[in-house]
């Protein structure tokens, strides 16, 4: 273990050994609420665990974890730029936390700091045209040199392009991998991964020696929007990974964005459904710089204060009038968008900032079918 794990080595190993399980960050989360440290969830007996909410048999699975295991996990933290980051963590992303399905604990290979760092992603097809690959190359480019960090899943085609895009810039980006970070898929991606470990940080919430399964690339993208503040699909067929991204990125109350093309080019019609259903058309990056311009601030400067202030109260989110006010119009029990856009007056766009802004500071929840109010 290098001396960047802030963890000591008892709690270190226990994370390790909770990445082999399958157990949500929320059942977690509710026993750490009972228990001071993560390593007492293998001192309790099955009754125990099930009355803490967890499913029957998780004893067995606890016990089953071999040191052997753990041990062959240590070996990959070699360097200072691997990272084991739990829920519990302070270099957890903060925005990827807010989000209901957030991971237990993510491994970082790289500069872990872009973690806290605003983010867009950039998501689209494995086999693009050459002007879907223009327009992916072109956007990463002039959003990465706006400050944004660009963020996407180290696929070919968009994907690839992106980062490669803001790394010929000499800026970073954030690859979110669908396999344990001891491996790279595709692998022709091999030489990608290592200059994003150098120049930014691969990601996953996969155990090391994970290797590649379908059903894993639908988790690995609500990681990649769930970070983000909002979410490019540059192109896309109808059934495609792509829009699982931006139908994540839209339960997760972020922006997403669209780039039309031609109607008689296959790969748009995924966009152009986007589109009818609502997410912004756009046919520049600037748009996109415009729209989030302000979230991105905000999330720089309450960076910026938890990180010189860390040993005195931060700073409170200071609600305005404006904000007040949509507050009134969320009840205390589950509110629905429509409703909450058919109260204010306000446009979609404007709701969906404010919102994830009051979100973000603890004034409403996200539930199943809207939002409503927290009790004070």
């Amino acid at each position: 273990m290098t001396k960047t794990n802030t963890l000591d080595t008892a709690k270190f190993r226990a994370w390790l050994a909770l990445s082999h399980i399958n157990i949500s960050r929320a059942k977690l989360q509710h026993f750490l609420e009972h228990y001071s440290s993560i390593e007492q969830i293998f001192e309790l007996s099955e009754k125990q665990l099930i009355q803490l909410g967890f499913r029957e048999g998780l004893k067995k699975r606890l016990d089953a974890i071999d040191d052997s295991l753990i041990e062959q996990d240590l070996t990959w933290f070699d360097s200072d730029d691997k990272h084991l980051i739990p829920f519990t963590s302070d270099d957890y992303p903060g925005l990827l936390r807010e989000i209901d399905s957030a991971p237990k604990l993510l491994f970082v290979h790289g500069k872990k700091e872009l973690l806290q760092h605003h983010q867009i992603a950039i998501v689209g097809s494995r086999n693009p045209t050459p002007q879907g690959k223009d327009n992916a190359i072109e956007f990463a480019k002039t959003l990465g040199k706006a400050g944004a960090v660009i963020t996407s899943g180290l696929a070919l085609g968009v994907d690839g392009f992106a980062h490669k895009a803001v790394l010929d810039q000499g800026l970073p980006t954030i690859a979110v991998a669908g396999t344990g970070l001891d491996r790279v898929y595709p692998a022709r991606h091999k030489e990608l991964a290592q200059r994003i470990v150098d120049n930014g940080a691969l990601v996953s919430e996969f155990a090391l020696g994970t290797g590649v399964r379908a059903t894993h690339f639908p988790a690995r993208n609500r990681i990649i929007s769930g970070m983000s503040l909002g979410t490019l699909v540059v192109e896309a067929a109808v059934k495609s990974g792509s829009l699982i991204t931006a139908r994540l990125a839209m339960e997760q109350g972020r922006e997403v964005f669209a780039i039309p093309g031609s109607i008689h080019n296959p790969l748009a019609r995924g966009c152009h459904l986007l589109i009818k259903q609502g997410v912004k058309l756009v046919e520049t990056a600037e748009e996109i710089i415009e729209e989030l311009g302000a979230l991105a601030t905000w999330q720089t400067e309450s960076l910026a204060e938890n990180k010189s202030g860390q040993a005195s109260e931060s700073t409170e989110f200071e609600l305005d009038q404006e904000y007040q006010a949509l507050i009134e119009q969320i009840d205390y029990e589950p509110t629905s968008m429509d409703k909450i856009l058919e109260r204010t007056g306000l446009e979609i766009d404007v709701v969906s900032h404010m919102l994830l802004l009051l979100e973000l500071n603890d004034h409403i929840v996200s539930v199943a079918g809207g939002y409503q109010r927290r009790k004070s």
